[in-house]
């Protein structure tokens, strides 16, 4: 019999925002995970580093915005490492943690795009499972073209509440699912704190009330 099923939401979470717990939730639900992890990374390989505020800063308020979700959780394994934050060194240590559990990496499909990038992505794909959600002015069927035809048997869209059976997830390694997003990004709630202007309704109001208290991305 599996183990449970746990989501790994990483990101660099500069900051977390409401959008990211509205994605996990309905990934959570579609999935049936019985956990998702939030994990900030510490170095973002792919990303530029200005703008970013500290890993402390950025675990904490990942922490007060899974607070009160009894599936999420807040996970320090990158940050802790302190060190570039790489894909296969993240599933080594979670699954050193939940040796039983079946592991679900949840990324957006602009991030998919560049898995032929990542570190060791062949072993990552065997040993866990992606599930690619839908980001606006992006298609998921884009997704299949990310990877060598030799594995377009490892796709299927994922459609409908619950839909991720035990069958499916023995046969296929990549699931595709359409998912209902909030238009919020990081970089534009960023941008308003340096402007003076609200955020509320963007972030959890524990995360709003935070970046205050602690004058992050101000001038």
């Amino acid at each position: 019999m599996p183990g449970e099923r746990i989501g790994l939401l990483g990101g660099t979470f500069n900051p977390v925002h409401n959008g990211h717990l509205r994605a996990a939730e309905e990934v959570r639900r579609r999935a049936a995970l019985r956990r998702v992890l939030f994990i900030p990374s510490y170095i973002p390989p792919h990303k530029q580093s200005a703008e970013i505020a500290s890993p402390e800063d950025r675990f904490a308020m990942v922490g007060l915005a899974v607070k009160g979700h009894p599936a999420f959780e807040a996970s320090a394994v990158e940050i802790d490492a302190r060190q570039t934050s790489y894909s296969i060194i993240t599933l080594d240590k979670v699954q050193a943690l939940h040796a039983d559990s079946r592991i679900f990496f949840i990324v957006g499909i602009d991030a998919f795009l560049d898995i032929g990038t990542w570190r060791s992505h062949r072993e990552l794909i065997e040993r866990s499972r992606f599930i690619v959600i839908s980001r606006p002015g992006y298609s998921l069927e884009e997704a299949r073209r990310a990877l060598p035809s030799d594995y377009d048997k490892a796709f299927v869209d994922l459609k409908g509440a619950s839909s991720l059976t035990d069958q499916l997830a023995d046969r296929h390694r990549i699931f595709l699912t359409a998912i209902d997003a909030l238009d919020i990004s990081s970089t534009d709630i960023r941008r308003r704190v340096r402007r003076g202007q609200a955020i509320a309704g963007l972030v959890p109001e524990a995360v709003d009330f935070y970046i205050r208290k602690k004058k992050l991305y101000q001038e």
